[in-house]
């Protein structure tokens, strides 16, 4: 594989019990918008998520929502730790 092929590892996403219980309590069609949008964050998580300013965790902004996620980069990791509203969810 040459320099220009590198292969980029996919990150494993894991969803905190609360962001579950979220999206679960979301009307369908929004709930997926969410899972999918986060989804598609597994190649290049950081052309995606911006670290939240003073805090070491990061939002992903999908429409009126925001994702919370820590990024575990020695792991490959993506833990969602809060899904909500963009109203509440800095609270």
């Amino acid at each position: 594989m040459s320099k220009t092929q590198r292969k980029s590892l996919d990150y494993n996403i894991l969803f905190d019990k609360h962001a579950i219980d979220f999206l679960t309590k979301l009307p369908k069609d929004i709930s997926k918008r969410i899972y999918f949008k986060i989804l598609s964050t597994k190649q290049h998580p950081f052309h995606y998520f911006e670290r939240l300013e003073g805090r070491s965790d990061y939002k992903l902004r999908i429409g009126d929502y925001r994702a919370i996620a820590d990024i575990d980069q020695t792991k490959s990791v993506i833990m969602i730790t809060l899904i909500g509203h963009r109203k509440n969810v800095y609270r």
